[in-house]
């Protein structure tokens, strides 16, 4: 009778290491494989490389002023950006939220075209223009001279759009501005010859712009 207790025991002591092997399969079994971090998947989300660029600009500008432009690198990240215009690179770097801008000058009047790209990546923006005006002396011409012919060919008409210039190139295309209205003209005739003036407006062009008898209008050449 005393022996009964320490039988039962042993036998229990004996069943210990069978005991833990199964306890410990089931863990394995429940937990499954673990991943090392090499072969772990990147999360979803991650940032990779970047994918697109953004960039905006004022779009009438007057020469040698500073021009700003602004735009976001996505995924959204700290990276180094160009600008490129006006035959310049303008380096640039984005925030963490992927923001960035960057600063230029118009060497002179003109039509400018600018672009920005993430430095080391393929990645660019869509094209920006900006137009640099200088102010230029102006006055219009037209009625009473219609059915007459153009220095650069053609006739002038009441709808004739162009201007007339003494020294530019027939052809020679600028846009033009006054107030917040744009024309796209190119030069067609010679003058005028009257008063300290550089450009002869067509009445059709004249009444595009509003523009008055005479004045000053911004002009990109």
């Amino acid at each position: 009778m005393h022996r009964f207790p320490w039988k039962r025991k042993r036998v229990a002591l004996a069943a210990l290491p069978a005991t833990a092997m199964l306890v410990m399969a089931g863990i394995a079994a429940a937990s499954g494989p673990i991943q090392t971090t090499s072969e772990m998947e990147p999360e979803a989300g991650a940032a990779s490389g970047p994918t697109r660029i953004t960039l905006k600009a004022t779009r009438h500008v007057m020469a040698h002023r500073a021009v700003t432009f602004r735009g976001h690198v996505s995924p959204a990240s700290s990276r180094r950006v160009v600008v490129q215009v006006g035959g310049r690179r303008v380096r640039a770097y984005s925030n963490d939220h992927g923001a960035f801008k960057a600063r230029w000058r118009a060497p002179r009047a003109g039509v400018y075209r600018a672009r920005a790209a993430v430095a080391d990546s393929p990645v660019r923006s869509h094209r920006v223009q900006v137009n640099a005006y200088r102010p230029a002396a102006a006055s219009y011409y037209g009625p009473g001279l219609y059915g007459g012919g153009l220095a650069c060919g053609g006739t002038l008409r009441p709808g004739t759009i162009g201007v007339a210039n003494k020294s530019l190139p027939c052809g020679t295309h600028l846009t033009l501005r006054y107030g917040h209205r744009t024309v796209r003209v190119q030069v067609i005739d010679r003058g005028p010859y009257a008063g300290n003036r550089e450009f002869d407006l067509t009445a059709a062009t004249k009444a595009r712009l509003g523009f008055p008898s005479t004045g000053t209008v911004l002009s990109t050449r």
